[in-house]
């Protein structure tokens, strides 16, 4: 049983914007952190953007002022806006709680 699902990533060019959701529909990450992160082919994953039960959020230095990480509690849903996407932006996204990994999206950025 999936226990978080990964909206479509997709490709866009340099410049554009794209929003990625992980609804968590058995509830797992109920108090706790949530964490994207980013995956490209020959390395390990990298960490993303965090976002605390409470809404505290940080981010690795090449996304910031660029992506936002937020929850919605209601709706078990952790959303990450991703602004003004760079090439380098491209790879796999995964959303993480709890040692549970979502099955990761793929964003590409295009120049």
């Amino acid at each position: 049983q999936v226990r978080l699902v990964q909206s479509a990533g997709g490709s866009v060019q340099a410049g554009e914007s794209l929003t990625l959701a992980c609804v968590d529909p058995l509830n797992i990450a109920s108090g706790k952190t949530v964490a994207w992160y980013r995956q490209v082919p020959g390395k390990e994953r990298g960490l993303v953007a965090t976002v605390s039960s409470s809404g505290t959020t940080s981010y690795v230095d090449s996304v910031k002022g660029r992506f936002t990480i937020s929850r919605d509690n209601g709706r078990r849903t952790v959303y990450l806006q991703m602004d003004s996407l760079k090439p380098e932006d491209t790879g796999v996204y995964y959303c993480t709680s709890e040692n549970t990994w979502g099955p990761g999206t793929q964003v590409t950025v295009s120049s």
